[in-house]
């Protein structure tokens, strides 16, 4: 098949840049089908001026301007010019380099993904010109201009009205789709619960895997201390305020605290101020498999409806369980067998729970034991499969 695959972001040696999880997916995705055979192109936002094509991986990555007062994920802006940022990506209506390529690469489908800079418009093309598209929900931007429907330190239940006026053309524009994805059920179910999808002919989950090799057995953590750890962006929805303050009441002796991702030395000072007794190490931007090495439990303390979290699957690859919040696809991690515990995101519920691990050590082993007997690990081939299954039945039925 040829598939052109759009993302906000996509990280190549001339742009590297990476925010989150997803356009490291994106990427994993987009090399995966072409050592399945497939034919590839990427279409991202810009993020240069007059940005040149570039061949990544044996992919050739072409860069879109972004039609609007700033170019996404590229610093702090007054609220004011985020207001209309979000209105004019709203309205846009303009996809001319993805048209362009639509008509010189000839997909079998697009594949889109996060859309910030992009816009939806993406999708009007390609109906427009009798390509089929499949997109899938990182991150709830049809529904939230922030894209994460958290504000004033908690997760939205609901939609709020400037959310809704500033989202309206983005949920009108998914009649264009043919298939959505979730990476998670929950994801998926908080769209379809707005109202959207509702005619939308294939709507799937395609939970994540890791690309990471499986680690062999592991025998269980040396210590005390016990080593927990956290990777990833040191942000409030991602829970590592709340962490951190749980560690202020731990006993040092018997628990200490890495944490892998970009950290200035503010945001160093900051956490170490929360708990300036406690046992902290910041690692900095780590390879995943050298921070998995060093750590005895993965914590995941979202207090967001995290999508679909990569390091629950990365975390199963290393034999290393996790102790995660109640948000998005964590729970459903547990349910199809990933072995961690849950919790409630709040410090004291988070350092309960850190107690209580460390005080039945029987229990740890078990874990452990579990994991070096477990076999039936997800890989990243099965989502390669799963994603061309779906492109396949989208481009043998056209509408």
């Amino acid at each position: 098949m040829r598939i052109l695959i759009t993302s906000s972001l996509y990280p190549t040696p001339g742009a590297p840049k990476v925010i989150g999880g997803a356009e490291i997916f994106v990427r994993r995705i987009a090399e995966g089908l072409l050592k399945s055979g497939d034919t590839v192109e990427v279409v991202r936002a810009a993020s240069l001026p007059e940005q040149p094509m570039e061949t990544s991986g044996g992919i050739d990555v072409y860069s879109a301007p972004v039609r609007n007062i700033y170019r996404p994920f590229t610093g702090q802006r007054s609220a004011p010019a985020r207001g209309l940022w979000h209105a004019m990506e709203d309205w846009s209506r303009s996809a001319d380099l993805v048209a362009s390529r639509i008509k010189a690469f000839k997909p079998d489908v697009l594949h889109s993904n996060n859309l910030s800079g992009l816009t939806t418009a993406v999708w009007k093309v390609a109906a427009e010109l009798g390509v089929p598209v499949l997109h899938t929900l990182h991150d709830y931007y049809l529904t939230c201009p922030r894209c994460s429907r958290f504000s004033d330190g908690k997760t939205c239940e609901h939609t709020c009205m400037s959310c809704t006026l500033l989202t309206i053309n983005r949920r009108k524009a998914t009649r264009y789709l043919r298939g959505v994805v979730g990476v998670s059920q929950r994801i998926l179910d908080i769209h379809l619960q707005t109202g959207l999808f509702a005619d939308t002919e294939l709507r799937r989950v395609i939970a994540h895997a890791s690309t990471m090799p499986v680690s062999a057995p592991a025998k269980g953590p040396a210590g005390p201390p016990l080593t927990f750890g956290f990777i990833g962006r040191l942000t409030e929805e991602k829970g590592i305020y709340n962490l951190v303050k749980a560690f202020a009441d731990l006993p040092r002796d018997r628990v200490r605290l890495v944490i892998a991702g970009v950290a200035s030395a503010e945001i160093q000072h900051e956490l170490r101020a929360m708990a300036p007794k406690a046992h902290i190490e910041f690692l900095g931007f780590v390879e995943p498999e050298q921070f998995y090495r060093q750590i005895d439990v993965v914590v995941i303390p979202p207090i967001w409806e995290e999508p679909g979290p990569l390091v629950v699957a990365d975390a199963q690859a290393a034999r290393k369980p996790f102790l995660g919040t109640r948000f998005g696809g964590i729970p459903e991690a547990v349910k199809r067998g990933a072995v961690g515990w849950l919790t409630a995101p709040d410090p004291k519920s988070l350092a309960d729970s850190i107690l209580r691990i460390i005080a039945n050590p029987q229990e740890l082993a078990e874990m452990f034991e579990r994991l070096a007997n477990k076999n039936d690990h997800r890989t990243f081939a099965d989502v390669i499969d799963e994603y061309r299954d779906a492109f396949a039945l989208l481009s043998r039925h056209p509408q």
